[in-house]
């Protein structure tokens, strides 16, 4: 079986979920082809991923266990090298991932993710106001104006990033998650990417505030070299003020030994995973509803809540189908006998799991925010690399849905048919979501 044929993965995900039910049916792990021509192992049922996550025989660092990476084989010319090339938390192993993970942690807490809750509301509050005020019972694109501005106040709030960057930032988001971009493109959007960080580093160490980026910065400069810093005493100041706000005791000094690259790589991890996950996850939740009337007459009944929605909405369609990747440190045997060779790529389908009839039955297909496996999917991950911003995603999703459905009770889909979703294997969402917004509740005095 380790001879088989490769098949090629789809760059726009057409179908993944089609794609994903072939690679369950085709074992523990098969052959599949990236763009590119790279090879790996796609691997799409439940148990055999949360194995393979908790694996320590398994790494995310190409610098020290893809052959190909390490010979140039496969370089920076690759369309999708941005993935792997990165060094933060995400691509790291053993006590590196533990170093690289440490500030990051420390500064982005579920605690200081609940902190968020009253200004999650206000914002939603005022994204709701304005689509009453500029479309009165008409239809409307809900992620351009709903989905996609929420997590973009919150998540650019919380990192600092100033507005002038704002809008370079979401072009170069959207083109990190085109897995159908050419390898020019793609090279062209790395050194933009570039450029707006030493930007953004630049300008909040010129003026340092009470936000996430500013806290790293700080940390790394008074830890490592306190010369980098604009004022030592004022990033000391920066990183305490932001442990009191709910960062976690240590986020001062937990910055010690990152250099540029990695507090610049940490950062665009930070912030690209947590804007582009909460605008699919708000998406799917609001059109699943939608489209299922009866499943939103359960929660209003209060035999379901909001987070039972979101948990729903993360299993039966992740925010992000496919990781990038992993490698086999050593020859693993996955049985049914499938071996992934030592310095193979491994290609982890977080879609497939929530769809694994294995573990939701014959009609995983279907949304339920009854189901009692509703909870059992991997859209974070698992292991020591499960997403820091799991906790800030879904209070955003449910604080949104909630809100959305008091504000316009009779909403509907806009037009029939299924909707066009995003050119990625790798993101996962609607490209858009034209709803028909109909009368407004009555404001309460």
């Amino acid at each position: 079986m380790n001879r088989q044929c490769p098949f090629a993965i789809d760059a726009l995900g057409g179908d993944v979920h089609a794609e994903a039910a072939r690679v369950r049916e085709q074992g523990p792990a098969t052959r599949v082809l990236l763009p590119g021509g790279v090879s790996a192992w796609a691997v799409g049922r439940s148990a055999d991923m949360r194995r393979l996550l908790v694996d320590p025989r398994v790494s995310k660092d190409a610098y020290r266990h893809w052959p190909a990476w390490i010979s140039g084989e496969v370089g920076e010319q690759w369309p999708l090298a941005i993935w792997v090339s990165v060094q933060n938390m995400i691509t790291a192993y053993g006590s590196e991932h533990a170093r690289l993970r440490r500030p990051a942690a420390a500064a982005f807490t579920a605690r200081r993710a609940a902190g968020l809750r009253p200004r999650i509301e206000e914002v939603v509050g005022e994204l709701l106001e304005d689509l009453a005020a500029s479309a009165p019972g008409g239809a409307v694109d809900l992620r351009t104006r709903f989905a996609h501005e929420l997590p973009t106040r919150i998540v650019f709030e919380l990192f600092g990033i100033p507005e002038h960057s704002w809008g370079p930032l979401h072009k170069i988001i959207n083109a990190f998650f085109d897995t159908g971009i050419t390898a020019e493109e793609a090279q062209r959007n790395a050194a933009d990417l570039d450029v707006v960080m030493a930007d953004l580093v630049a300008h909040r160490r010129r003026h340092p505030g009470d936000d996430m980026t500013s806290a790293l910065i700080a940390a790394r400069d008074t830890t490592t070299d306190p010369r980098t810093a604009t004022d030592a005493r004022t990033a000391t100041a920066t990183a305490t003020a932001a442990a009191d706000a709910g960062a976690g005791a240590g986020a001062e000094g937990a910055g010690a030994g990152l250099s540029e690259k990695e507090l610049v790589d940490s950062l665009i991890l930070l912030f690209t995973a947590g804007y582009e996950t909460s605008v699919n996850l708000i998406c799917t939740a609001l059109h699943e509803l939608l489209r299922n009337p009866a499943q939103l007459a359960l929660v209003r009944a209060g035999l379901a809540s909001w987070e039972d929605v979101v948990e729903e909405a993360l299993r039966i369609e992740p925010p992000a189908f496919y990781g990038l990747l992993r490698f086999a440190v050593e020859d693993i045997d996955m049985g049914e006998g499938v071996v992934i060779g030592q310095g193979d790529p491994i290609l982890i389908s977080f879609g497939s799991a929530g769809r694994d009839p294995e573990v939701h039955g014959a009609d995983a297909d279907r949304f339920d925010v009854l189901r009692a496996t509703r909870g059992q999917h991997l859209s974070f991950g698992f292991g020591t690399h499960h997403c820091l911003g799991a906790t800030l995603a879904r209070l955003e999703c449910a604080v949104a849905v909630r809100r959305f459905f008091e504000t316009f009770p009779a909403a509907s889909l806009a037009g029939v048919g299924e909707l066009g979703r995003v050119e990625s294997f790798i993101s996962n969402g609607l490209r858009e979501l034209p709803v028909v917004l109909g009368p407004r509740a009555p404001v309460a005095d």
